[in-house]
């Protein structure tokens, strides 16, 4: 048989087994009777075993849940990273990422996502984010797995802005995958999570051990709505997909700095053509300032400003705000699941364009 569709996929991902509920219910216990898998909550919880296995298929590895995407990647890098370590991090990558590890103590070289990449000598762990967030700029997987290798590094990507089903890094080389799923793989608004990923059950057996010790751990009921939420991520992104395809079309040559790695047109395009799978909703454009943001918004009837993405509602989000290094009009556009005529209606209107 050929490799089943996204949709099938994640769908039975998240099914349970015959003679149980579709999909698993949160398991709401903080004791256990000895003498079975789980003991006691912190360790484990069987809610989290049923994301944690639907992750894992879908990404090719054993995955490790936990309550928020800085959770994970904080518990990733204090894992693998010791003091006098050196990381070579993304410079245009989640400030937070940055903020992070600017307080551990470890040499950390910044590179643009979009390179050029130096050498990985004497580099403990590569850690890329493609696409990019929120420049939306890609890097070619495969060929830094093969070099962080060949270095002895490590190599790890942040796939929140692709998801499972947009990009599978594992396959590409790289040796960890930590993502935010609060963003479209939950995909409702409505909680924060994250998961760690890795190709060695030697790893992921640290890293499980890490989140018992510091106690970032999912609560039972968040950990159901990701669930929930991952079984429904195909449909979502083929909407969202499509209505930033018709943004990018309705904004082309009429706004500075517009991005979106699903157009041929776009810089990032043959490289993210080569290694996704699929594309999102997720899009950049600037605008003259400020105030042309927020007569934007306003005029907006559909577009809510947010500081997030990958939901069913569209939004926009002014990085700069936030502490981001670009241009105070960029917008991060989320494609939500709107009817596509009536965003490009509205956004064309509040833009001013029709």
């Amino acid at each position: 048989m050929s490799e089943l569709g996204d949709g099938t996929r994640v769908v039975h991902a998240v099914s349970g087994a015959p003679g149980e509920p579709f999909s698993a219910q949160p398991v709401f216990a903080s004791a256990y009777h000895l003498g079975g898998q789980d003991y006691y909550g912190r360790a484990g919880n069987p809610t989290w075993r049923s994301l944690e296995a639907a992750l894992g298929s879908l990404e090719g590895g054993e995955c490790v849940v936990f309550p928020s995407g800085m959770a994970a990647i904080s518990t990733l890098l204090r894992t693998v990273l010791s003091t006098g370590d050196t990381l070579v991090l993304p410079s245009d990558g989640y400030f937070l990422t940055r903020k992070f590890v600017s307080e551990m103590d470890v040499n950390v070289v910044e590179v643009p996502t979009a390179g050029p990449y130096p050498s990985f000598d004497g580099v403990k762990l590569v850690l890329l984010e493609t696409p990019s967030n929120p420049g939306l700029d890609v890097c070619d997987i495969a060929a830094l797995a093969d070099a962080a290798h060949a270095a002895g590094a490590l190599l790890a990507v942040d796939n929140t802005t692709a998801t499972p089903l947009g990009q599978r890094p594992l396959e590409l080389g790289a040796d960890i995958v930590v993502a935010s799923d609060t963003k479209a793989v939950a995909g409702h608004s409505d909680v924060l999570f994250g998961h760690v990923t890795v190709a060695s059950p030697e790893l992921a057996a640290k890293v499980r051990d890490a989140r018992t010790l510091n106690g970032a751990i999912a609560g039972p009921f968040e950990t159901w709505l990701a669930l929930r939420g991952l079984g429904t991520l195909d449909l979502r992104l083929a909407r969202q997909a499509e209505n930033a395809a018709a943004i990018y079309s309705l904004l082309k040559g009429r706004v500075d700095g517009l991005r979106w790695p699903g157009a041929p047109e776009d810089p990032a395009y043959l490289v993210a053509a080569q290694q996704m799978r699929r594309f999102n909703g997720v899009l950049t454009f600037e605008l003259l300032d400020v105030e042309a943001v927020d007569s934007f918004l306003s005029r907006s009837k559909l577009v809510s400003a947010a500081t997030s993405f990958g939901g069913l509602h569209s939004t926009a989000d002014r990085r700069a705000q936030f502490g981001d290094p670009v241009p105070e009009g960029l917008v991060r556009f989320s494609a939500g699941c709107e009817d596509t005529r009536d965003l490009v209606a509205d956004v064309s209107h509040a833009l001013g364009l029709d």
